[in-house]
């Protein structure tokens, strides 16, 4: 590979991405109307689960090589860019509202399930039974919000002329395999494209001269975000707010439980002082601070946004520095 062709690599990655983020916001909210459940709840399951395959494979690729920490520390990037870089994106294009049910439950829920981490990093080691643990409280966490779906669906009334609407919606939104198609290709699409772009912006860093650490630290961790960054947008452009908040919401939760508790199934391992120190509280800032944003003003606006995208230019600043 060269230089050339590293940057039509990158470029081709970048545009299946986007394209592939259309067929996924689409068939996602197709999705949630033929199944009748909110377009939310498909973001904060099926969407965020797609959007974070890729922690997961890199996750548990690093655990099988016994570099446990990479896994961990994909972890924090990855939430850090989720929120900073990707919810500060998504709200200068458009303010995402926020339902009163993501501020009462989904976005405490998330803060809580970082904090949940924090017996596991302090003892500077993740056990395959703490992993277990992990895994089981995602486990948990998804039946529940499946089921509080299903039952708010079932306990709603509806009057004759609403579900008339909801039965053409149903038969505008298109065939359900069509749909579950659209969200397989736009998933595995995803997963492609951020592959190809990461191989492209990893070669393009090495030619020149940007050290592996800071590599693996911004370009790796933003890669794997791409698909997240990649479906808030085209999300925001949409108007669909539910599915932008979902899958940021959802996709830390599933980095945070998915990924670590995989991770220390995969390959128990220790863990170092930085990323049992500074780097985990930067993580919890900086989704105390998103999590403020949410709660004071019900949306996310476009001055939050500014705020998230030069908070997260800062932290980049501060890789920079500690690796220099």
């Amino acid at each position: 590979m060269n230089t050339v062709s590293a940057s039509l690599l990158l470029a081709a990655g970048l545009a299946l991405l986007w394209k592939c983020a259309e067929l996924l916001v689409g068939g996602a909210v197709g999705l949630a109307r033929r199944l009748g459940v909110s377009p939310l709840v498909i973001g904060l399951t099926v969407v965020a689960m797609g959007t974070s395959a890729p922690e997961v494979a890199a996750s548990v690729a690093a655990a099988i090589g016994h570099k446990g920490n990479l896994a961990l520390g994909n972890v924090y990037g990855s939430n850090i860019a989720n929120l900073a870089l990707v919810g500060g994106i998504a709200a200068v294009i458009r303010p995402i509202s926020i339902q009163i049910r993501v501020q009462r439950i989904e976005i405490p829920v998330m803060l809580l399930v970082e904090l949940a981490l924090f017996p596991v990093v302090f003892n500077r080691a993740v056990s395959w039974p703490e992993g277990i643990v992990l895994l089981v409280l995602f486990a948990g966490l998804m039946a529940a919000t499946v089921y509080m779906a299903r039952r708010e669906t079932k306990s709603q009334p509806h009057t004759t002329g609403e579900l008339s609407s909801q039965l053409y919606e149903a038969r505008q939104a298109g065939s359900l395999p069509a749909n579950v198609l659209f969200v397989l290709l736009g998933l595995l699409g995803l997963a492609v494209g951020a592959k190809m772009s990461v191989a492209g912006a990893v070669f393009i860093g090495i030619k020149a001269g940007i050290s592996e650490a800071v590599i693996g630290l911004t370009i790796i961790a933003v890669g794997t975000s791409l698909p997240e960054l990649a479906t808030c947008i085209v999300a925001a452009v949409k108007g669909q707010d539910d599915i932008s908040i979902g899958n940021l919401v959802g996709s830390n939760i599933f980095n945070t439980l998915l990924v670590t508790g995989t991770a220390g199934v995969v390959g128990p391992f220790n863990i170092v002082a930085r990323l049992a120190g500074a780097d985990y509280w930067i993580m919890i800032l900086v989704s105390a601070i998103f999590a403020l944003m949410a709660l004071r003003g019900k949306r996310i606006g476009r001055m939050n946004g500014i705020i998230l995208f030069c908070g997260y230019l800062a932290y980049i600043v501060y890789l920079f520095g500690l690796s220099g």
